[in-house]
């Protein structure tokens, strides 16, 4: 195995750093491997998800809710994929100090996927956190993202779901952030939008229907801290 690079930081499950709130999953991680400010492991997380083609009215919400999220206390993850997840992380490194994004990865920490976010990665890393359950040197499989979804789902308060399709990776990540007894927000959409079709199965299944930034805040419990 190749040596982890000075930047990259490993985590064993029982070290004081591993995040308590993975052990809910039936299967934790047996270590994490991280980048950047150890300390938001620490912090309250909202989880902020959607479609990789998302619309350009979805990649405005996902920024919104975000940077509103962000300023009332919450440090945003997500999943470092184009579209919404994208988006989220954007919006919130774009309002500076103080307001903290975290990226879970369904690669190791030197491998940037998709390509084009290497640049968003690299910030991340700096301003953030970068966190995977995959060593450095391993590449992106199929099997890795739901993989990272159950990080997202299980190190989250609660999952705002912005835009999704009926198979969309977003509602395994609502699903299982169901299971383990986070709540679950999504926005909805025309009825024959098939971008909101994913939303709309989710709500029918008892997600909470919301409009605004406000509506995920009442339900979350957090030193709300706006800046």
């Amino acid at each position: 195995m190749p040596s982890i690079p000075r930047t990259i930081r490993k985590i064993v499950r029982g070290d004081q750093h591993y995040p308590a709130r993975l052990n809910d999953l039936f299967d934790p991680p047996s270590c994490l491997y991280i980048k950047g400010n150890i300390g938001l492991l620490l912090m309250p997380m909202i989880a902020i998800v959607g479609s990789r083609n998302a619309s350009a009215k979805g990649l405005k919400n996902a920024s919104h809710f975000a940077q509103s999220l962000s300023k009332a206390g919450g440090t945003i993850i997500s999943g470092l994929a184009k579209g919404v997840d994208g988006a989220a992380h954007r919006a919130t490194l774009g309002l500076g100090a103080n307001h903290h994004t975290l990226a879970v990865c369904g690669t190791g920490l030197d491998i940037a996927y998709p390509l084009e976010h290497q640049g968003l990665m690299t910030t991340i890393g700096h301003h953030g956190l970068l966190v995977s359950e995959f060593p450095p040197g391993v590449g992106p499989k199929a099997f890795h993202f739901p993989r990272r979804n159950r990080i997202i789902a299980a190190l989250s308060l609660g999952v705002v779901v912005i835009e999704a399709a009926e198979k969309s990776g977003s509602l395994i990540t609502a699903r299982l952030a169901c299971e383990l007894g986070r709540e679950v927000f999504a926005l909805p959409g025309p009825i024959d939008d098939p971008l909101f079709a994913g939303c709309h199965q989710l709500i029918q299944q008892g997600a909470k229907l919301v409009r605004s930034p406000q509506d995920v805040l009442e339900e979350l419990i957090f030193l709300k801290n706006p800046i």
